[in-house]
């Protein structure tokens, strides 16, 4: 392949002519791996519909073996829309993990319907039934229209816009959306091997008009003749050759060894395009490994169901022939004798077979009588002729049990359960009764949820934020939001400050709405498409509801909600008693609860409600409770002990003040007979004084 990848004379990565010249070839070697199988299909494509021939003559009757073993085993294998189920892979409290798998699982909800994949499945299953082999197509449409700039055409930049920008107007995203295609078995190919991981490449053929083909690949690919040879009318049958009458088959070819994609038209020598991936896929294939029947591990080609019982069906078939030649011999065949005049006309109209009741007169009456009457009409005996019939019923009938027993058909009859039969009986018989034909539904099964996965990595990787919100109807706020409301609130809290700061009363702080605190505790767009965008931190795994595909129960959505109310209601009823006993085990209960209702699909959308609750019974229990109030008569006692008490308390206080005050009186006495002592010291030194200087 290094040939390939050379620059050509127009500058392209790959060579058109090379490409084209190579997969042309393996195209033909693919075709040769699967002609046998192919030709096998076609065969038993054609029982299937009883096209092989003309059947209105007895010889050539079939019995539908084929068609009723089919519309036994459609139902039973595939019977409702899957439904997808999206999950954490861990189941913790990540709100932005538990958003983002909500809103991709709505978003699946919505392709598959969109898609019709109801149809699709169903058509996948007649296939892997018939040719044990089915598979699908994905890819990724988007719609574009011009953005707005918010140019006028008159301004003198907006003349100069084109030329600035290489003349391509800027496009936005208007729609998109996933298509999911089904792919017809012989239109599948793939490169020989044993395992689907040794795959190299995949194939798919699309019929295309000369309109579709230049809208797709340009006039260049119509002009250069690279389809030459390939339009006209193609088919085995009559029909197909109407189908492709002036259509193009287009092949469509993924590479993984050289990682490019290859448009080719079928015959022709050039490729009409190649390029790189459109998509970028973890598994690289736009297809989920076909739903095969039963295979060898020797290689990938299936081996239809009916190959297996093919030889009991032509036995039924020769044996139906059989029984239907000799049924038309069950007639009623006479012998009467000729040339008797009025006689022998007269018995030949009795007989005819549209008289069903009729009156022939006979003119010779006595002739009639003397030749024996009615005596003379010998009938050819059928008794044996019957016998024969019934023994190749017989053996037929034990041909058709030999069929069920081959394809597991019996199995299901068995699994037949009356009215009568207690419940361990059916369910018993509802689990043997299925039990051959359990590879089959898990298959479908598993390819069902590989197509579920491959679309639900397209949006992870390509779906805008705008239409992430649209489709599932989830409204998220955006980091400018969120940066927009915060700044508002850290400009009310300066403005407050520099009230303080001033002198001046701060104002109260502003109530934050309802709404903006919802806002405010939601994760914001940014941060889910951030996850989804990161494949090596994707925190969530697709998956889609157990036997979703095989047992349709209309009450199960109900049955699911009325489990987690059954629930949450025994544990608040429980919990709630052990709550008041012992408040510290509060956090303990709302991690238990939030455990509980992370294992219920239908408590998901009431997960972040529960946290919120659960948050401010934790901050509550660990908050001090306030001291108990006391009841009226135990406040009438505290009001007369206050009473007592400030009684008791003035009366030590008046004691108090007596005291002091004696305490003073006393203190004034002593001073005062000190002062008085004093006194009469001093005048009696005075008249010692006084009296040697009157000597």
């Amino acid at each position: 392949m290094e040939d390939e990848i050379t620059a050509s004379e127009s500058g392209q990565r790959w060579d058109p002519a090379k490409v084209g010249a190579h997969w042309q070839q393996e195209l033909e070697r693919a075709q040769r791996y699967f002609k046998s199988w192919h030709d096998r299909c076609v065969k038993i494509e054609k029982i299937y519909l009883d096209q092989q021939a003309d059947q209105t003559s007895a010889a050539k009757r079939r019995f539908p073996m084929l068609w009723a073993n089919t519309s036994v085993m459609q139902p039973a294998v595939y019977a409702r829309v899957p439904q997808p189920v999206v999950e954490r892979r861990f189941k913790d409290a990540e709100p932005v993990a538990r958003i983002a798998s909500e809103l991709v699982e709505r978003n699946l909800a919505y392709i598959g319907d969109e898609a019709d994949i109801d149809s699709i499945m169903r058509a996948v299953r007649d296939d892997f039934l018939l040719c044990a082999r089915g598979t699908v197509w994905l890819r990724y449409e988007a719609d574009f229209e011009p953005l707005d700039m918010g140019v006028q055409p008159s301004d003198p930049a907006a003349e100069a816009l084109p030329g600035e920008m290489g003349g391509a107007q800027p496009e936005a995203i208007s729609d998109e959306r996933v298509c999911i295609d089904y792919v017809h078995w012989s239109d599948f190919l793939h490169s020989p091997a044993r395992r689907w991981k040794d795959v190299t490449w995949v194939a798919r053929r699309v019929p295309m008009t000369d309109e579709e083909m230049e809208k797709r690949f340009g006039p260049e690919a119509m002009a250069s003749r690279a389809a030459e040879g390939s339009i006209g009318n193609k088919g085995a049958s009559q029909a197909e050759r109407l189908e492709n009458e002036g259509k193009t088959h287009v092949w469509e070819i993924w590479c993984k060894s050289e990682n490019y994609t290859v448009w080719i038209a079928d015959g022709s020598p050039v490729a009409l395009e190649v390029s790189e991936p459109p998509l970028d896929l973890t598994q690289f294939w736009p297809c989920p490994r076909p739903a095969y029947g039963t295979m060898s591990t020797s290689s990938l080609i299936p081996v239809p169901d009916y190959v297996y019982y093919q030889q009991q069906c032509d036995e039924i078939d020769l044996l139906t022939k059989r029984i239907n030649k000799l049924t038309d011999q069950l007639r009623l065949k006479v012998f009467y004798p000729s040339g008797d005049g009025a006689v022998s006309p007269a018995i030949e109209k009795a007989m005819r077979p549209e008289n069903d009741m009729v009156m022939v007169p006979i003119p010779e009456w006595a002739a009639f009588t003397d030749k024996g009457g009615s005596k003379a009409i010998v009938t050819l005996p059928i008794d044996e002729v019957q016998k024969v019939i019934v023994a190749c019923m017989q053996a037929r009938k034990q041909l058709i049990e030999d069929v069920y027993q081959i394809t597991g058909i019996s199995d299901i009859v068995r699994g037949d359960t009356q009215a009568s039969e207690t419940a361990t009986a059916q369910r018993i018989k509802s689990q043997w009764g299925s039990i051959r034909i359990r590879d089959r539904q898990a298959e479908l099964a598993r390819f069902a949820r590989d197509i579920i996965r491959l679309a639900g990595e397209i949006i992870c990787d390509q779906f805008q934020p705008e239409t992430l919100m649209l489709v599932s109807g989830i409204k998220l706020p955006s980091m400018a939001e969120k940066q927009q409301v915060q700044m508002q609130m850290q400009q009310m809290q300066m403005a407050a400050m520099r009230a303080q700061q001033m002198g001046q009363p701060a104002p109260p702080p502003p109530d934050m709405p309802p709404q903006l605190q919802q806002m405010m505790q939601q994760p914001t767009i940014d941060e889910v498409v951030q996850l989804l965008r990161n494949d090596s931190i994707r925190g969530f795994q697709i998956e889609i509801e157990t036997d979703s595909t095989i047992e349709p129960d209309e009450d199960a959505e109900k049955q699911r909600r009325m489990e987690f109310v059954q629930m949450v209601g025994g544990f608040m009823q429980q919990a709630g008693a052990m709550a008041q006993q012992s408040p510290m085990l509060v956090p303990v209960m709302v991690e238990t609860l939030l455990f509980a209702a992370r294992g219920f699909r239908a408590g998901r959308q009431l997960e972040s409600t529960l946290e919120q609750v659960g948050a401010q019974l934790s901050q509550a229990a660990a908050a001090p409770k306030p001291e108990p109030q006391p009841s009226p008569g135990e406040m009438l006692k505290l009001k007369t002990a206050e009473v007592k008490a400030g009684a008791e308390q003035r009366r030590a206080e008046l004691s108090v003040a007596e005291a002091e005050i004696e305490h003073r009186a006393t203190v004034e006495q002593a001073r005062g007979e000190m002062a008085a002592q004093a006194l009469q010291q001093i005048g009696g030194q005075q008249l010692q004084a006084q009296q040697p200087h009157y000597q």
